[in-house]
C-alpha cells in the first residue's frame, strides 16, 4: 500500500522502539521480526527470556536486534514501582504495585512511560481493557482532552486513493458533547498523520435539524464546541451520512456547509453506528479497515484485535511508530 510506504518512510532511520507485551505469541514474533528485517525500528519483546528467545529461534528468527525484557528478573524494576506508585498517587500501595507491574500490559506500559521505548502494540491475545487500561492510569490523555477513543483508517482503490478516518468505533459506548468534541479533534489530528486534510462531518440521522432528539442536540453541540476551542479545524454537523460523502445531496442538504460533500473525517455519535458502520464499508464496500488506533493518550498505545494477522500486527506497528514520531 502507497500509505504504508510513505510511513515506512517517516520511520526509518529515526532508531524508534516498540514494545509489543505479547512477546511469545507467533503473529507478534513474526510481525517483529519483519519489522527488524526492514530496519523500521527495533521490537521489544516482554516475557521470560528463555521462551522468548527460544521462539525466535523455533522460527528461524536470529534474536540479535531484539530487546527482551522479563518482568520477573528486570534490573529497572524497583525504579519502575517507584514511578507507578508515584503516579496513582495513593491510589495504589508499593506491594501493590510490584503485583500489578508484572503484568504484561503494565510492564510495557511503564516502558513507554519511562521513554525506553516510544510505543506499544498489544491486543493479539489481550482484550481491549487490558490493554486501554494501564495506558489511562500510566500515560494519562493529553492535556485537555478528557477521553481515549479508537479510530480507524479506512483505505480503498488504486494507490490509496480513498482514504478515511472513522471514529469512534471502539472505546465510548455512548460519548457526551465533550467527548464527542474531544473525538472529533483527535481525529482531525489523525487525519493529518496519515497524509488526508481533515474535513470532519459530526455525523446524525439528522442533517441540520432535519431530525428530532437528544441525540442530535448532543451532535450539534460537540460540532459548536470544537468550533469555538479549534477554529482552525473545518468541521460540520449534524450531518447524515449521505449529505456529509455525497456532494449532489449536500447541495440539497446542506448548501452552505464547506463540509458536506467533502468529508474525509466521520464521527458517529455512538459505538453502535460507528462499529457497523466501518465494518459495513469494510466487508460490503471492500475498505481496509486499519486500527483500532488510540487517540488521545500521551504516547502511542495501539490495540489489536484477538482475531488478528501478522500482517495486521506489522501494519499496526507502522502505525504506532509514526504517531511516536
Amino acid at each position: 500500500m502507497e500509505l504504508f510506504e510513505s510511513l515506512k518512510g517517516k520511520i526509518s532511520g529515526k532508531n524508534l522502539k516498540i514494545v509489543f507485551p505479547e512477546g511469545t505469541d507467533i503473529r507478534i514474533l513474526g510481525a517483529a521480526n519483519r519489522l527488524n528485517a526492514d530496519k523500521l525500528l527495533t521490537p521489544v519483546l516482554i516475557g521470560n527470556v528463555k521462551e522468548v528467545t527460544d521462539g525466535l529461534v523455533e522460527r528461524g528468527i536470529n534474536p540479535e536486534g531484539f530487546e527482551i525484557y522479563d518482568p520477573d528478573n528486570c534490573q529497572r524494576f524497583p525504579k519502575m514501582v517507584e514511578i507507578f506508585v508515584e503516579l496513582r498517587k495513593g491510589k495504589v500501595t508499593e506491594e501493590e504495585a510490584k503485583t500489578m507491574l508484572k503484568d504484561p500490559n503494565y510492564f510495557g506500559t511503564m516502558l513507554v512511560q519511562m521513554e525506553i521505548a516510544d510505543g506499544m502494540v498489544s491486543g493479539a491475545i489481550h482484550s481491549t481493557a487490558d490493554t486501554v487500561r494501564p495506558a489511562l492510569q500510566i500515560i494519562k490523555t493529553k492535556p485537555g482532552v478528557r477521553s481515549v477513543s479508537g479510530a480507524f483508517v479506512m483505505v480503498r482503490g488504486r494507490d490509496d486513493n480513498e482514504k478515511y478516518i472513522f471514529a469512534d468505533c471502539a472505546i465510548n459506548i455512548k460519548p457526551d458533547s465533550e467527548t464527542l468534541a474531544d473525538i472529533a479533534v483527535a481525529s482531525a489530528e489523525t487525519a493529518k498523520l496519515f497524509d488526508i486534510e481533515p474535513k470532519v462531518a459530526m455525523l446524525s440521522f439528522s442533517t441540520k435539524g432535519s431530525g428530532k432528539s437528544d441525540d442530535v442536540v448532543r451532535v450539534k453541540e460537540a460540532t459548536e464546541l470544537v468550533q469555538e476551542a479549534h477554529p482552525e479545524i473545518e468541521i460540520d454537523g449534524e450531518l447524515q451520512f449521505d449529505a456529509a460523502f455525497v456532494a449532489a445531496v449536500a447541495r440539497q442538504k446542506a448548501p452552505s456547509s464547506t463540509v458536506a460533500g467533502k468529508a474525509t473525517v466521520f464521527v458517529f455519535p455512538e459505538i453502535q453506528s460507528g462499529n457497523i458502520g466501518y465494518k459495513i464499508a469494510q466487508r460490503l464496500g471492500n475498505f481496509e479497515a486499519l486500527g483500532p488506533i488510540l487517540q488521545g493518550l500521551n504516547k502511542p498505545v495501539a490495540d489489536l484485535s484477538r482475531g488478528c494477522n501478522e500482517e495486521d500486527v506489522y501494519k499496526l506497528a507502522i502505525i504506532t511508530a509514526s504517531q511516536a514520531l
